[in-house]
């Protein structure tokens, strides 16, 4: 009989642990590809790009189809698992920090992302970093960082033996330095002086385990066209020394791309059939995606290497059309489709098996005991907290498998939002996308909105979310209430935390 996520039980091994669906021959199945691995421990290779969107790239829709080709990370779909239910959280750092830790907003507490200097909060935290570190793990972080410029925050304080790259968030160190966006700085001697003399790191840095940040370079507007080109090389470069180490290895690499506001390298400008700058550096993201795979292939590594790629969080549709595409309603910032779903593929040559597609749910936070696990360290895992990661290492080694997770729970900042089982997604609370407003109508728009009634939408017939399901569909009422009330119970135990709060 086929799974059917609705109406199946999950199992809850621990107080702390998210309940689960098991899959004995799923399970065994994994075993069995890892156990024929003789022992030795996958790399891992995280490419996480910025703001992003689903249909982006050719293998989700886009591609040539929305004049930008993306052919590098088309062929590691093909040849790997496309991910069509893969979820952020609302922003960049929430997720970010959710992957980091395998644990929701909620619970680690930075709820929106820290901006100009401002500090984060995975101080008291334990990283997928830390943890497979302690393994044997050499880890590398390059690229953007956004978790908080405050010391206990940066990388190499958290797990990551080197770091280089930028602590915030590209529009951070170039929108007030271009006349078309602030005019009213870049003409006022006094307003430059301002921000000059603003307390927030205004270079991309270097950094060893366990000591300062070391500027590099101050990043202005040409110096940030070059950026992606340079941290790939760096990662390059990683990879290319690791080939020489014994030890398994753990790399980060975050681009800048394709955050606005888009300054292409002079390579890539106009290179998209679109001719427009978010085009051309989607173009030039995937060339980098080509560079990291191709090095890993010529280093005689990529059959020992996990791939994933993906984004932090929907499209930035405030800055249209310097943004990225999606099918779904709304953008980021929000907790309609359009703001958590995001493009991901798995890769592994050898191990994951090609030409495979899968809606079943996965959050970006499952790649924390999923990663442990690969490493032999799932019992690493901390007991003093709640974990809402999910194991899915069966889920992505196994032929078609099952996702081992039930729900997605949508957070709206502190508020609860939504929750997804199976096609039904059942909202309580969401954002207004009215285009009255604000100026530039997208997910960082509008006011919270609580639902007198609430909403639900079959996202198979019904993606942009438009017409409510709820008063047809009451006897799936107590699976909901019950998904939520359990969600909300655990909250009892392990209390919420409150670093970053807000959602804008």
């Amino acid at each position: 009989m086929a799974h059917d996520p609705v109406v199946a039980e999950t199992v809850r091994s621990a107080d702390h642990l998210e309940p689960h669906f098991v899959f004995e021959d799923q399970e065994a199945a994994a075993d069995a590809k890892l156990a024929a691995r003789g022992g030795k421990r996958p790399n891992v290779m995280v490419v996480m790009f910025d703001d992003v969107g689903w249909g982006d790239f050719g293998c989700f829709g886009g591609g040539v189809a929305v004049g930008a080709p993306t052919p590098n990370i088309d062929r590691l779909a093909r040849d790997g698992l496309l991910l069509t239910s893969c979820y952020s959280e609302p922003s960049c750092t929430p997720s970010r920090a959710s992957l980091m830790t395998g644990r929701l907003p909620m619970r680690h507490g930075i709820m929106r992302p820290p901006m100009y200097g401002e500090a984060g909060g995975l101080q008291g935290e334990v990283t997928i970093a830390q943890l497979l570190s302690d393994s044997g793990y050499v880890t590398q972080a390059v690229g953007k960082w956004h978790m908080g410029e405050n010391r206990d925050s940066q990388p190499q304080h958290v797990g990551f033996d080197d770091f280089y790259g930028f602590l915030s968030v590209s529009d951070m160190y170039t929108e007030w330095r271009d006349p078309y966006f602030f005019p009213e700085i870049v003409y006022s001697e006094e307003r430059t002086k301002w921000l000059e003399n603003a307390p927030f790191n205004k270079c991309f840095v270097h950094a060893s385990r366990g000591g300062d940040v070391e500027n590099v370079e101050e990043v202005t507007i040409p110096v940030l066209t070059e950026l992606d080109d340079k941290w790939c090389t760096y990662s390059q470069e990683f990879i290319g020394r690791m080939a020489e180490q014994e030890n398994p290895w753990f790399l980060y690499h975050c681009t800048r791309g394709a955050h606005y506001d888009n300054y292409p390298h002079p390579k890539f400008l106009g290179s998209s059939p679109a001719k427009h700058p978010y085009k051309d550096t989607i173009v030039e993201l995937d060339d980098i995606v080509g560079r990291l795979v191709q090095t890993l292939e010529e280093t005689g590594q990529l059959d020992d290497t996990l791939i994933f790629i993906t984004s932090d969080n929907g499209p930035e549709m405030e800055t249209w059309p310097d943004s990225a595409w999606s099918p779904f309603r709304s953008a980021k910032g929000s907790t309609w489709e359009g703001g958590q779903r995001v493009p991901a593929v798995a890769y592994w040559r050898g191990t994951i098996e090609p030409g495979q597609a899968s809606d079943g749910i996965f959050s970006l936070m499952d790649l924390f005991p999923t990663l442990l696990r690969l490493a032999g360290a799932s019992d690493s895992i901390p007991s003093d907290r709640y974990i809402d990661a999910v194991d899915q290492t069966s889920f992505l080694l196994s032929q078609q498998g099952n996702s081992n997770r039930k729900f997605h729970y949508y957070w709206l900042g502190s508020t609860f939002s939504a929750l997804r089982v199976g096609e039904w997604k059942f909202m309580v609370a969401s954002t207004s996308d009215d285009d009255r407003d604000v100026h530039s109508p997208g997910g960082f728009t509008g006011v919270t909105q609580n639902y007198t009634y609430s909403r639900l939408y079959n996202l198979y017939l019904d993606p942009r979310e438009q017409h409510s399901y709820m008063i047809r569909k009451l006897a799936y009422l107590e699976i909901f209430l019950s998904g939520i009330g359990g969600h909300l119970k655990t909250f009892s135990k392990f209390p919420a935390k409150s670093v970053l709060g807000g959602v804008g």
